[in-house]
């Protein structure tokens, strides 16, 4: 049974199949930032309480590393997604759009790769 009009199959229109994707990444990653935003003020609480080498030595330990680098990768990317959905909605011009889009993907990138190599280089110091 074909739910689409002769029409619409003849041009392709229809769904793309991406938004479900786009909507479920949007709620996994707000899911996992809960946790991992304890971590992470944890990490920032400990910068102003306790000493520099107390903190080194904290984010050193494997398990905190790995946890605030998943918190990077995951707060960059929920942004990008939130960001693009307020682009695709509130942009009417298609190139603009497009642009605007491909702009945030860089820049929210190369944050989240500066964080982790920040992160990375931080452990390795000390």
């Amino acid at each position: 049974m074909h739910y689409r009009t002769p029409l619409s199959r003849a041009r392709g229109l229809g769904s793309a199949q991406s938004g479900t994707h786009h909507w479920w990444m949007q709620r996994v990653t707000a899911v996992a930032l809960i946790p991992l935003s304890l971590v992470a003020i944890h990490l920032l609480n400990l910068s102003f309480s306790a000493s520099y080498p107390e903190t080194l030595a904290w984010l050193a330990a494997p398990l905190h590393s790995t946890l605030i680098i998943a918190w990077l990768l995951a707060v960059f990317y929920h942004a990008a997604l939130g960001l693009q959905i307020v682009i695709e909605d509130y942009v009417a011009v298609e190139g603009m759009k497009i642009t605007a889009i491909w702009t945030v993907n860089i820049v929210f990138f190369l944050l989240a790769l500066a964080g982790v190599l920040a992160v990375l280089r931080v452990i390795s110091v000390g």
